[in-house]
């Protein structure tokens, strides 16, 4: 005879097998992918979701509650962890990661929804009985009834330091981003509180879905057909999916003829195939081209001017994404496997060049929201040689006359403006492009001639775009 019904005896209760909740089963799986294999959410909860959508109990709605609760969880992480640090008696370190996994979903569903507080704590406790057994519900239980006796706004005045005492601790804990990233982010804005505030709170927000139309092959009159699409901000090329939905179910994305793209991924592209050259424009190179959104548009755009676009990417894996995206591409067109710091191509081969740097991401935080506590400040140290080394390969390979256009998705000074600084001391025979007048209607640019774009001021992610013309 089994423990569980021996328990359940003594207590004059019949023995109840937990009921197993298809939706939050899936975001603790989602959690624990993100947690064990440092897997990415907007890479693993997709599958999860499909696999989900075949068995006939899970609907579309099932389908929202479960990305909110991984988004949401993913999002306020270090909040939850200082609110749940107040619960429980013993180091959150110390508390097992399903356990604490578990936790959260049960903090978010009380302090970030309107599922209603008897509903959150339940639901739950019931999801912990399923994956982590009745003995840890138990504990689960009691550190949420903690959690529920108060609100987010009231957990935070108990959790956050001052303002007045501490202001970058006091925005990471409200706003949920580590101290360090905070700090950064703060400095590459400028400016005082309120700015910063935008910002990070913009950066928990849920980013809508962006489509790009590859010119020649699709219109953005096309993809406004579709429900809830709006036109783009900034990008001539961008369609907006206001409610989200399914890229993959529309014709022309699952036709390659459009795309999901950012709008500021799109504006980097554009820029660079607009800026004003000295002289012939016939080969484009995109140097860091993995995993081919960027190729595609400059690949599309290239094909109107008869140019050839070179698309190199050094992982073999991701060059093949690269061909995938590139695939019926209107204009000629070459991918190699290549590493952009050993070029497999003589210097001064290119008219145009665009160099989208491997960085930190932090530009990209409403979008890999686990980015934030996954990255470190020592990873700038790791990512500085590349990004030199790539912006110095692709001057070397930009022709005289032509531009290079250095890119990357995010704001950290070290990451932008100190790259782009250092390497152009090394190469007089070069100038900065005003990138401004390349973005027109674009607000809110600063001072030039490089162009920082935000979520809170553009809706866009953070990318960051520096033109620069070989000239001798």
């Amino acid at each position: 005879m089994s423990e569980q019904p021996r328990r359940a005896r003594t207590s004059g209760k019949p023995y109840r097998r937990p009921k197993k909740d298809p939706v939050r089963v899936l975001a603790f799986e989602a959690l624990r992918a993100v947690d064990e294999r440092d897997a990415y959410a907007n890479l693993v909860l997709p599958p999860l979701l499909r696999k989900a959508r075949e068995k006939d109990d899970f609907d579309a709605r099932d389908a929202a509650l479960a990305t909110e609760l991984v988004y949401g969880t993913l999002r306020r992480q270090g909040t939850y962890d200082a609110v749940l640090a107040s619960c429980v008696d013993r180091p959150l370190r110390e508390v097992d990661p399903p356990v604490l996994d578990v936790l959260s979903l049960g903090a978010h569903q009380l302090l970030g929804t309107r599922i209603p507080t008897h509903a959150a704590v339940s639901a739950t406790v019931e999801l912990a009985r399923v994956v982590l057994g009745d003995g840890r519900a138990k504990f689960v239980n009691a550190v949420l009834r903690r959690v529920a006796q108060d609100d987010l706004d009231g957990w935070l005045e108990r959790v956050a330091p001052p303002y007045d005492d501490d202001p970058e601790d006091h925005l990471a804990v409200v706003h949920s981003h580590p101290r360090w990233v905070v700090s950064a982010l703060w400095d590459s804005l400028g400016g005082g509180r309120d700015g910063v505030e935008e910002l990070l709170r913009a950066d928990n927000e849920r980013p809508e879905v962006t489509l790009v139309a590859r010119p020649g092959r699709a219109t953005p009159e096309e993809l406004l057909d579709e429900d809830a699409a709006v036109q783009g901000r900034w990008s001539p090329y961008a369609v907006r999916l206001t409610e989200g939905g399914e890229p993959g179910a529309i014709a022309a994305v699952r036709d390659g003829r459009a795309g999901v793209q950012d709008e500021g991924s799109q504006l980097v592209a554009i820029a660079l195939a607009n800026a004003p050259l000295d002289g012939p424009d016939r080969r484009w190179l995109d140097g860091c081209a993995g995993p081919g959104g960027k190729a595609a548009l400059l690949g599309a755009l290239a094909a109107q001017r008869g140019a050839l676009l070179v698309a190199s990417e050094k992982q073999t894996h991701r060059a093949g994404l690269v061909a995938k995206a590139l695939d019926g591409n209107p204009g000629p067109y070459q991918v190699i496997a290549a590493d952009g710091t050993r070029p497999a191509w003589r210097p001064g081969s290119f008219d145009r060049v665009l160099v989208d740097v491997p960085c930190t991401g932090l530009g990209a935080l409403r979008r890999r929201p686990e980015a934030r506590w996954r990255r470190r400040p020592q990873d700038l140290e790791g990512f500085a040689p590349l990004q030199r080394g790539l912006l110095r390969t692709a001057l070397e390979s930009v022709r005289v006359g032509g531009v290079v256009g250095y890119a990357t998705c995010s704001p950290h000074l070290a990451e932008t403006r100190a790259v782009v600084a250092d390497v152009l001391k090394q190469h007089p025979d070069t100038e900065l492009v005003d990138a401004r007048p390349l973005l027109p209607g674009v607000p809110d640019l600063g001072d030039g001639p490089d162009v920082q774009l935000w979520p809170h001021l553009h809706g866009t992610d953070a990318m960051y775009l520096a033109l620069i013309r070989r000239t001798g």
